[in-house]
């Protein structure tokens, strides 16, 4: 089980590397600007705002932890503002992310993709609806998990909460693309990360890691559509030559001449 875990944290990672193969870098450059933008704009805010959404949620019996519990709520800060312009930034970059998961498999398998390169507006709206779904789903998790924060003494449980939470959010965001390129709907993605929980779980706290980290949370939106597109290869997407495996039809791959 912990195997599991690692296994996924560990195609995470390794998307950093897969991100600057030849042939990927005119994909990543545009996820990397938005990124860029983004992430910088939610660094500006958390700094103007800590003392604010400190001192509004800290009950006034736990004053005199405040030291204490600055840390915590530090990190619980940048985890909701990450989380939720990760969320942004992947819906604007949506489609860039489908096509760069797309190369890179094609480079990993040696083989072009059945009904590779779609029409751009198809493309788009495919895209932009899943993320609307996502969005959607998200919101009904987290708004409950939000509320945690507001009660004593269970508010210091709410981030680590909200960590796991966030991490299964990361693989449902960025299994997406991999699984939407071979026409895998949200619900049937939703039961494949869970029949691998530990795994998906692995790779999510991976890249929420990534995101936390200045610097690098700059490149986390590309490394982590290349991870989890490594990831589909080699832990979840069956065997192309296999017809009689779930939806191989949907995913089979044809050579390239």
């Amino acid at each position: 089980m912990s195997q599991a875990f690692v296994q996924g944290a560990r195609e995470a990672f390794a998307g950093l590397g897969l991100m600057w193969r030849p042939g990927l870098r005119r994909y990543v450059l545009i996820p990397l600007l938005i990124n860029l933008l983004l992430f910088g704009a939610g660094t500006v805010y958390a700094a103007l705002s800590f003392e604010h959404w400190m001192n509004h949620l800290l009950p006034e019996a736990l004053a005199w932890a405040r030291w204490l519990l600055w840390p915590l709520f530090a990190l619980t800060l940048l985890l909701v503002l990450f989380f939720g312009f990760t969320m942004l930034a992947n819906l604007i970059a949506a489609p860039f992310n489908a096509l760069l998961s797309q190369r890179l498999e094609e480079q990993l398998r040696g083989q072009r993709l059945l009904n590779a390169d779609p029409p751009l507006p198809i493309l788009i709206a495919r895209t932009v609806w899943v993320e609307l779904r996502k969005l959607g789903y998200f919101l009904l998790r987290a708004l409950p998990l939000l509320l945690l924060f507001l009660i004593p003494g269970v508010n210091l449980l709410a981030p680590l909460l909200w960590f796991l939470f966030g991490a299964w959010m990361m693989a449902l965001q960025y299994m997406d693309h991999p699984m939407g390129n071979h026409g895998i709907g949200f619900d049937e993605q939703r039961r494949q990360l869970k029949s691998q929980r530990l795994r998906a779980l692995g790779f999510g706290s991976a890249v929420n890691l990534m995101t936390l980290v200045p610097g690098l949370n700059l490149l986390s939106m590309p490394a982590a559509v290349c991870g989890a597109t490594r990831l589909w290869v080699r832990h979840f997407a069956p065997d192309p030559a296999s017809p009689g495996t779930d939806q191989g039809a949907k995913r089979r791959c044809n050579t390239i001449q």
